[in-house]
Order: C-alpha cells, then sequence, then structure tokens
C-alpha cells in the first residue's frame, strides 16, 4: 500500500506538469491573483498546491520518522519545495517535486517486496482429515477436529494434525520438519506431527492437539510473529543524513545573511535538494539486483543487498541445503569372511530392488547393475525389512532386530540397513547424506569474504550432524532444533557479529529465514515456504551462489558509497557556487538534473563484474 501510494504521487505530480504546461503555453493562461510581486497564474496554482500537499506529506513522515529515532534527508526536501513556493519558482518547484517522487518510485522498484511470504506455506496446510466414526470414514474440515478424535492416515498423506498412532505401523517423512534426512519408523504409541507425509501403510492415529496448537501450524505462526518483528535497518542514504543538512543549511544560511535576500537562500536550497542522494542508492540497488538475476539469485529487497554487504554469521541448514538429501552408502562392513563387500552389497541390494523406501532405493541406485541379481520368493514385514533369495541363498536386510537378533548391542551411529545370510549375520551398510560437491568450497570462500562465525543448525540427530559438518569445513554445530530454537539461536548471535544470514530450503526453515536479517532459500526444486519467506532466492541447485550473492553485494555497496559520496561533494560544490548568486533557482534545478545523470551513470557501474577477493577467490 505504501508503494501504490508513492507510485500515485509521482503519477500526480506528471500529470500537474502537463497540466501546467498546457496551461500556460497553449492556452496562455493569466494570472489569477498576485501578492505583492508574486504572480499566481492556473498553471503556479496547480504546482503549487501539489507542492504543499507533498511538503505536508513529507512532513508527516519526517514527524514519523523522528519520533522512530530516524533522521533523513527529505527534510531538504521539504525546504527546498516551500523556498521555491516562496519565491515564485513554479518549474524549479516542478523539477524538484519529479525528482523527489521518482526517487522514491525508483526506491520501490528497487527495494519493495511483494506481500506474499505465507502463501505457499498456507497453501501447505493440510484442510482435510480422514475422520473415523463407527468404522466410517467421513471427511472433515482440519479445524473441526478435536482432541480424541480418531484420524485414518493414507499412504502418501500429510498428518492434518498432531497426534498418536494407535493402529498401524508406517515410515513417515520428516524432513521439511526436523531437517531429518531419512524417514522415521513410527509404530502404535508413537506421536506424529502434523505436515510430516505418510509413507506405504495406512495407519489410524488419535488426535492429541488441535489444528491451531499443531506442528504445523506453529510453523505458519512462527513466521506471521518474525515477519512482524522485522529487524531494524538504516537506510544508506540516511547515514549521510545529518550532516549533509547541517552543511547545506549553513551554506543557505550564510548566502541568505550575506546577501541580505532570501531568494539566494531558496536557490541554495534548490540545488541542496536531496534527490541525487536519494537515487544514488536506488539506481545501484537496481543495478546490483539486475546482476543478482543474472546469477541466478533473486533478490527482493534492496535492504537485502546492504546486509549481506555487511553480514559477519552466517547460519546453514544441513538437509538439502548443505547437502543434497540423497543418501549414498558410505560403509560396507562384513562379519562373515565368506563375504567380501562388493558380494554383501550386492546381495543386499538385489533384495531392496523392489522397495520404494528411500534407503533401499538409495542402496540400489549406488550398487552397480551388474551386481543386481533377481529375486525370488520376496516378503516384505513393514517396518522392519525384507527377505528373499538371491543366487540360492537366503537374504534378509532390514533392521538388526529383524535379521539378526541377539546382535541388538551391535553399536552403529549412522543410518544404516543389517544383512543376513541363510539366517548367519553377515555385516551392515551405512549410508549418509551425500554432500553438495560445492558445500566445503563454499564455506571457505565465505570465510574469505569475511565471514566470522559459520554454523550450522539442523533438526537432525547430533552425531550425523556432526559427521556433515567436519566435512564441509564447520566447527559450529547446532543439532536436534525445533524451528522455535532456530529462531532462538539467530536471536543469540551478539550484536557484533551481525547481520545475520541464514541459508535452508525447507518448510520448517521459513521461520527462521524469516527472523535473520537476511534468509537465502535453495529454491531450485520449485516455490516452496522456505523461497516465499526469504530475502533472497537461489533458483539453481548451486550452495555457490551463497559466494556470488555476496561478492555481487559487496561490490554493489562499494559502488553505491561512491555514488553517493560522489553526489554528495557535487551538490555541495554546486551549493557553493549558488552563494555567489549566479545559479537562478531554475538552472540550479537544470544543475540537479546534471547531477542525477551522473549518479545514475556512476550507479549502473554495480552491474560490473566484483573483483576475485569481492568472490573470495583470492587469499586474505
Amino acid at each position: 500500500m505504501k508503494n501504490l501510494k508513492r507510485q500515485w504521487k509521482f503519477i500526480v505530480v506528471l500529470i500537474a506538469g502537463a497540466v501546467g504546461l498546457i496551461s500556460q503555453f497553449a492556452l496562455h493562461s493569466k494570472s489569477l491573483f498576485s501578492i505583492g510581486n508574486l504572480q499566481f497564474p492556473v498553471h503556479a496554482i496547480i504546482i503549487d498546491i501539489i507542492g504543499i500537499l507533498m511538503a505536508i506529506s513529507l512532513l508527516l513522515e519526517i514527524f514519523h520518522d523522528w519520533k522512530t529515532g530516524r533522521y533523513g534527508v527529505d527534510i531538504l526536501a521539504v525546504i527546498a519545495v516551500v523556498s521555491t513556493i516562496l519565491i515564485g519558482d513554479v518549474w524549479a518547484e516542478w523539477m524538484i517535486l519529479v525528482m523527489m517522487t521518482g526517487g522514491e518510485t525508483l526506491e520501490d522498484y528497487a527495494t519493495g517486496q511483494a506481500n506474499k511470504e505465507l502463501r505457499a506455506l498456507l497453501d501447505k496446510t493440510p484442510r482435510i482429515a480422514n475422520k473415523l466414526v463407527d468404522g466410517k470414514i467421513t471427511e472433515v474440515k482440519v479445524d473441526d477436529l478435536q482432541v480424541g478424535d480418531t484420524v485414518l492416515i493414507k499412504p502418501g498423506q500429510q498428518v492434518p494434525v498432531d497426534g498418536q498412532i494407535v493402529k498401524g505401523t508406517s515410515s513417515f517423512d520428516q524432513s521439511s520438519l526436523t531437517g531429518e534426512s531419512v524417514p522415521v519408523t513410527k509404530n502404535p504409541g508413537d506421536e506424529l506431527m502434523s505436515g510430516s507425509v505418510n509413507g506405504d501403510v495406512a495407519v489410524e492415529m488419535k488426535v492429541t492437539k488441535a489444528a491451531k496448537d499443531s506442528e504445523y501450524q506453529s510453523i505458519v505462526a512462527l513466521v506471521k510473529s518474525s515477519q512482524a518483528q522485522p529487524a531494524k535497518f538504516v537506510k544508506m542514504a540516511d547515514r549521510y543524513a545529518i550532516p549533509f543538512t547541517v552543511i547545506s543549511l549553513i551554506i543557505g544560511g550564510v548566502a541568505w545573511d550575506v546577501s541580505g535576500d532570501a531568494t539566494r537562500f531558496a536557490e541554495v536550497m534548490v540545488v541542496a535538494s536531496p534527490c541525487p542522494l536519494l537515487i544514488a542508492a536506488p539506481v545501484a540497488l537496481v543495478s546490483g539486483m539486475s546482476s543478482m538475476s543474472a546469477h541466478h539469485i533473486i533478490v527482493k529487497s534492496g535492504p537485502t543487498l546492504e546486509k549481506l554487504a555487511r553480514a559477519k554469521t552466517f547460519a546453514f541448514d544441513k538437509t538439502g541445503t548443505l547437502t543434497e538429501n540423497q543418501l549414498i552408502v558410505d560403509q560396507v562392513v562384513t562379519d562373515d569372511k565368506s563375504f567380501d563387500q562388493k558380494e554383501l552389497q550386492s546381495l543386499a541390494a538385489s533384495v531392496e530392488q523392489q522397495s520404494s523406501h528411500v534407503i533401499a532405493s538409495s542402496l540400489v541406485k549406488a550398487t552397480d547393475k551388474d551386481l543386481i541379481h533377481p529375486v525370488t520368493n520376496l516378503k516384505e514385514t513393514t517396518a522392519q525389512g525384507v527377505e528373499g533369495d538371491v543366487d540360492g541363498k537366503h537374504v534378509k536386510v532390514g533392521k538388526l532386530s529383524f535379521v539378526a537378533p541377539g546382535h541388538e548391542k551391535l553399536n552403529v551411529t549412522s543410518t544404516a540397513v543389517y544383512v543376513s545370510v541363510d539366517g548367519k549375520f553377515a555385516g551392515y551398510i551405512t549410508l549418509k547424506d551425500k554432500m553438495r560437491p560445492e558445500s566445503p568450497k563454499t564455506i571457505e570462500r565465505l570465510r574469505r569474504q569475511g565471514a566470522e562465525d559459520i554454523m550450522m543448525l539442523t533438526g537432525d540427530h547430533k552425531q550425523v550432524a556432526e559427521k556433515v559438518a567436519k566435512e564441509a569445513g564447520i566447527t559450529d554445530v547446532r543439532s536436534e532444533l525445533l524451528p522455535s530454537q532456530k529462531i532462538q539461536a539467530i536471536k543469540d548471535v551478539p550484536k557484533h557479529l551481525r547481520p545475520v544470514v541464514i541459508t535452508g530450503d525447507g518448510v520448517n526453515d521459513a521461520p527462521s529465514l524469516t527472523a535473520a536479517d537476511v534468509g537465502i532459500a535453495m529454491g531450485a526444486k520449485g516455490a516452496t515456504a522456505a523461497s516465499e519467506s526469504a530475502d533472497a532466492v537461489i533458483m539453481v541447485n548451486d550452495i555457490s551462489k551463497v559466494n556470488d550473492a555476496v561478492a555481487i553485494s559487496k561490490h554493489t555497496m562499494k559502488v553505491a558509497n561512491i555514488d553517493v559520496l560522489t553526489a554528495i561533494g557535487v551538490v555541495i560544490i554546486i551549493e557553493l557556487i549558488a552563494f555567489t548568486g549566479v545559479i537562478p533557482a531554475f538552472w540550479g534545478a537544470i544543475l540537479q538534473e546534471v547531477v542525477d545523470m551522473i549518479t545514475i551513470s556512476l550507479g549502473l557501474l554495480a552491474k560490473t563484474k566484483p573483483s576475485d577477493k569481492q568472490f573470495g577467490l583470492e587469499e586474505k
């Protein structure tokens, strides 16, 4: 709504100018009345009314900013408009209004973010549940479920509310909620979280929490809460506001005092109009955002570039972010000298080839096709494992208690499948998340780019998380975290290590992406709640784009700072010339246009390629 209001201001100013030109030159408008030496023809009245309304609107914004402790350069714009009204220089006034409202519109284009952060999250919220009443299925709204109701969760369905299994055993994919890369087997008596996805077997669940209190809905609430309390951030132009305003007012005041003519003050104020200062940063930011797009990174707001350029702490989710959310074989450990590693993997993959379980499919995918043999007498025991005959041997693959009772004391901390052959324990195969090949290099480059702290925030188990973190080169590991705990970890980052940037991809990452100073989503696989809640979205499946985002941001802000300082320097020089009285207000406004063109040209340099050092390709 605020962005739309600013756009309408710009449109109104342009219309007022067009009407004024027609009135003055085409219709030869006469003065309606005069005050002293000042004449007020139709075009002057139109533009003065718009100028007064714009000045009042700006004053209200300035007053609001002052109450929140923010001081901007807008006060100079108000003074410039009022000054041109008082000396009767209508077209100088109009040009100031054009640049003032045009700069705001450009800034909104560069920094405006569509208000759709919750759309994907809300679209995925379970709405319908299969309620069991006297053994019959009745479809009801999720919000109508009561604690104690029994619900049927069919294969592939999302759990509608939090509950407890009362009948059936199945595996549930909780990766988008907890970050666990492997589906978790749930038995009668186990708790289910809303938002998790059922595997291959239907189960009956007793509702333990109403929809509004369930896990998935609490994530939605966390996103809303984080969005309602955004981090405070000061725009670049405002950092120079007070010194620039003071210098300009001093020059204008001295010019008035020395000349004894208030017109001289107005002439200085016209060239002191902060239009170049207001345009410098937005033009550079637009260029930087364009450069980001060329590198397959979508940035939703201009301030995101400012924060990324100064970021000191980077946090990463594990599953799907540092890793590919794909299991690969880690170790093949044999317990029987009759089998070598290759043969053990061959037997296990042969039995698993018809299973749809993620571990089974990962094992089969990691095994050479020539080593996968036909299987007969295949039998699957739900949530336990599979067994069948391969090359005359009876092979069982699955949980340890299923394949080799009595070996339960075997301590394997990784994700593993156990194998027995002809009733004898033969060994086990461990699997791990497949690390993105670019992850270690990304972490290394971030340190070269100035990162002071890099941490992993994941809901996965400690041993798994620490193993992945070590491989990626991360020492600060926080594991087994719920979404609210991720947010707290971000809030706990000390002030001297901010801004904080977090990168993630799952539903459980949405609140922390919103709560961080900058949230980056891995959005290559489609628009998820994570990408909708983030400040930036990487559109390709490449985490090294985080390095590109940082490099482009640093380059953009370097250009923007040079642009702003150049604009200030040139404007102050013109103010000193106006001090002598040789620049009438109208020509002062024209000079403002020249400065604006210089500012825009410099800002466009942000589209050039950042240096290798900014990309983190050079040793410090």
